[in-house]
């Protein structure tokens, strides 16, 4: 399997457009969260030789603005209806949206597989500035084993992958991609959490967005190697 970056805040490509938010497409077919900006998203596609009908399904893991706002436009554009996987606690408004712009609203069931091999966890309930927030993360099953996908993490980044190796208990998880939601948090509780995942055996990280400079410096240390830098425009191979 491969994961596209079509948005995030670095790149190496002044061509391509960066900021807030999260976008990463899953072998050219399954695009997980859409960024801040709808034209950015669309240009960056076009740099890339995307090709936005080929995407057969959209996964939006909560309901905020960077990770919706590139929806609007996306579906917008495309000529052919396309599957939105989103959990049954978003807002109604966002479900009405996603029908207006010619997208059909699947709400998801816990560890329903979207395509061979790759399953989204289905709702799993997080808070955020003491509000509730449903969240839903991707998990890639491949022959190194599984890789987990999150959009910030609001669930927490260590029950979220308790819960993945509950789900699969024979399998290791080979990488965790994505927002760890620890932009504000103290060094301590990232030092303990990096130990965690150690002791889960994730073998690779690629933390980004929300995640924070400082959370990505100290996974890179005990990390070394095994920390991937995540930039607008790369391909992961998994």
């Amino acid at each position: 399997m491969e994961i596209k970056v079509i948005f995030d805040k670095n790149t190496d490509n002044n061509k391509l457009h960066i900021g807030w938010g999260i976008s990463l497409l899953i072998n050219n077919k399954i695009l997980f969260d859409t960024g801040e900006d709808g034209e950015w998203l669309l240009k960056n596609m076009e740099s890339m030789n995307i090709d936005i009908n080929g995407i057969e399904s959209i996964i939006i893991s909560h309901n905020h603005w960077d990770h919706t706002g590139g929806l609007t436009a996306l579906l917008t554009a495309r000529t052919k209806q396309v599957p939105v996987y989103i959990c049954p606690g978003f807002s109604a408004e966002l479900k009405e949206l996603i029908t207006q712009k010619g997208g059909t609203p699947v709400e998801t069931q816990q560890w329903q597989e979207i395509q061979k091999n790759i399953y989204t966890t289905g709702e799993i309930p997080g808070i955020y500035k003491n509000a509730h927030l449903p969240e839903q993360s991707l998990v890639l099953r491949t022959p190194n084993g599984l890789s987990v996908i999150t959009g910030c993490a609001h669930p927490g980044i260590l029950d979220i992958l308790s819960l993945v190796k509950e789900h699969f208990k024979e399998e290791n998880i080979f990488l965790v991609i994505g927002g760890f939601h620890l932009l504000e948090e103290d060094t301590r509780i990232i030092d303990f959490i990096v130990r965690e995942f150690k002791m889960m055996g994730v073998e690779r990280v690629a933390p980004t967005h929300c995640s924070g400079s400082k959370t990505e410096s100290i996974f890179a240390k005990e990390y070394r190697e095994r920390s991937l830098t995540i930039k607008t425009g790369e391909t992961i191979k998994i």
